[in-house]
């Protein structure tokens, strides 16, 4: 006899009470042979099956290509029961036992259930977020949807420039507020914010008198966002820009403020409290001690459920400010703003989850002179590891002569590159197009990048050559439509992560763009014309996938590797599906590619 019939998995538990039974009465079981046909090209398909054990095969007549393959769990053909006939031949390629569910009651329930009709009806991007959402807690799901409103913002005081030390301090002593927005004149910026403590320092610093215009000791801009963001977006806005309050408006016009302790009541990652630990770091020996953090951190936000973009984004800015404040704990004072350090790969596209390898560069500026520059480099490089950032094996780093130079020589080894173009330095270059800056005088990378987006804009002969790589790899899916793992798993890197990276890359730098996030250039990529919006958001839900499932499996190894290979064997049902949909979403784009750049094999 098989199992129970599952009606919590999806897409049944979408089902209530009275429909779950109605679908349990009306199930019943079939057996397939071997080399059964179970529906056959143009079939009016009369059930829908839900494959117990065995194997299905899905097959185009006209081609001869096998389009999926079915296993337990799986279902098949419900596009048939709507579409009122089949496009495809389906045959059991073993001993088949399927539950079958007539066609009126599939029907019925279709009609009647709207999220149960969604899961059929929409692509693969949407029913990847509609998965996504079933397997969350309640809670989590407030977590991250929670957004500023007025149930969170805090009022606050606005004094007008001239105001007075002494009457702001007795305003915000009667008011019981910390802080005040100052309507500035005079000024480049509208509005500037005091505290208590500006207050004090202008006093007891500064030596200003009680009768002292505020306007003159506020400090501004301010930052600000509008009522309806996320709630953890300001939390990332706050860590990446380290301030402790922001001004909310709407419209334009202010309407209350919001504090970091406001935001840490309402979540618990303490990604605030990381910043300050590195902030207050005054050796490398106190820095370890909060990058050493960072890895509780990623398990909290995963825990928590929390959309693997957000994740990326937040440690991506923490990661930052760990890297910026080695290289400043690190390098004499004289030459810090002499040049400016920039990081690649994943941690420059901002897509960076666990500590990966060191991928950095640095430009110095033409006037300087600083000799033992190699020096400092191989100490900074030293940090790094000590800090758990392990050295690059392909020796893109700082302690590497190659991959530090002045801005004229910069520009000088991209245009050079660019004409060479053969694989290795155009790779090089691809390298360089993910380029952030960290630290430093972050204003001497600009013309670099700048350079190269120029030079490679429109040149269709030399991204012909830059493409190649990412259509190299194979995408691990085996000609029967199924996951294709080898004894040490699934390569995600090889075979779906690099392959869309390093696709979309070529598309941003074909069209000028200037992201260098995955995500954003995909965004512009959609408002430049350059790729529809379903392909967009299908290799964007591909990438958050890919990031996930490799995280999920890292973490639960205690994150002793950060390797990318797969073990498929742990996935539920749904989350195989959704891989092995997400690697086919890579295939089409590489085809795509293949065609836009007329690489011939």
């Amino acid at each position: 006899m098989p199992e129970p019939f599952d009606t919590h998995s999806p897409p049944f538990d979408r089902l209530n009470v009275k429909q779950a039974k109605h679908l349990l009465s009306a199930l019943d079981v079939a057996y397939y042979r071997r080399g059964d046909t179970l529906i056959d090209i143009g079939d009016k398909n009369s059930a829908l099956n839900i494959v117990i054990k065995g194997r299905v095969q899905e097959v185009n007549p006209e081609t001869k290509e096998i389009q999926a393959q079915y296993i337990k769990d799986d279902l098949f053909d419900a596009r048939a029961l709507l579409l009122g006939y089949s496009h495809h031949c389906y045959r059991a390629v073993e001993d088949t036992l399927c539950y079958v569910l007539p066609k009126a009651v599939f029907v019925a329930l279709y009609e009647e259930n709207q999220a149960f009709a969604d899961y059929f009806n929409t692509s693969f991007s949407q029913r990847k977020r509609l998965l996504e959402k079933a397997q969350q807690q309640q809670n989590l799901a407030e977590f991250i949807l929670t957004k500023v409103d007025e149930s969170n913002i805090q009022p606050i005081l606005t004094l007008d420039h001239d105001t007075s030390i002494h009457d702001a301090t007795r305003q915000m002593h009667k008011q019981q507020q910390d802080c005040a927005l100052v309507a500035m004149k005079g000024k480049s910026h509208d509005v500037g914010i005091i505290t208590r403590t500006n207050l004090l320092h202008a006093l007891v610093e500064d030596g200003c008198s009680q009768q002292h215009p505020v306007g003159e000791v506020a400090t501004a801009p301010v930052i600000s966002v509008e009522v309806g963001e996320f709630l953890f977006n300001v939390m990332i806005l706050m860590t990446r820009d380290r301030v402790k309050r922001v001004r909310v408006t709407e419209n334009g016009g202010t309407v209350g403020m919001l504090d970091m302790t406001q935001v840490l009541s309402l979540f618990s990652t303490h990604s605030h409290v990381l910043t300050l630990q590195i902030n207050r770091a005054h050796t490398i020996e106190e820095l370890a001690l909060a990058a050493n953090n960072q890895q509780q951190l990623v398990e909290t936000l995963t825990n928590n459920g929390i959309h693997t973009q957000f994740v990326m984004e937040l440690i991506s800015a923490v990661n930052e400010q760990i890297i910026e404040k080695a290289f400043r704990l690190t390098m004499p004072e004289a030459f810090y703003d002499k040049c400016c350090l920039f990081v690649m790969g994943s941690e420059g596209r901002g897509e960076q989850v666990l500590k990966t390898d060191q991928d950095n560069g640095l430009v110095i500026a033409d006037d300087a002179d600083w000799p033992d520059v190699q020096h400092y480099m191989e100490r900074f490089s030293e940090v790094l590891s000590r800090l758990g950032y392990p050295p690059c094996p392909g020796n893109v780093m700082v302690n590497n002569p190659r991959w530090v130079k002045t801005q004229a020589e910069w520009q000088k080894d991209i245009l050079s590159l660019c004409q060479i173009s053969d694989e290795g330095s155009l790779m090089d270059l691809a390298i360089i197009a993910d380029s952030h800056a960290v630290a430093g005088n972050k204003a001497l990378l600009d013309p670099v990048s700048a350079l190269l987006r120029e030079t490679l804009k429109g040149n269709m002969l030399a991204l012909n050559t830059f493409v190649r790589p990412c259509l190299a790899f194979r995408v691990p899916l085996t000609l029967f439509g199924g996951l294709k793992t080898d004894k040490e798993g699934l390569d995600v890197k090889k075979g779906g992560i690099f392959p869309l990276v390093h696709g979309v890359r070529t598309m941003a730098l074909e069209n000028g763009l200037t992201e260098t996030n995955t995500f954003d250039r995909l965004n512009a990529l959609v408002k430049c014309n350059a790729m529809d919006q379903e392909n967009a958001n299908n290799l964007t839900e591909a990438l958050k996938l890919f990031v996930k499932t490799r995280l999920r499996q890292q973490l639960d190894n205690d994150a002793t590797t950060t390797g990318n290979q797969l073990d498929v064997t742990l996935l539920p049902r749904t989350e195989r599906d959704l891989l092995r949909d997400c690697l086919s979403v890579v295939k089409k784009f590489k085809e795509r590619l293949a065609t836009h750049y007329q690489v011939r094999d």
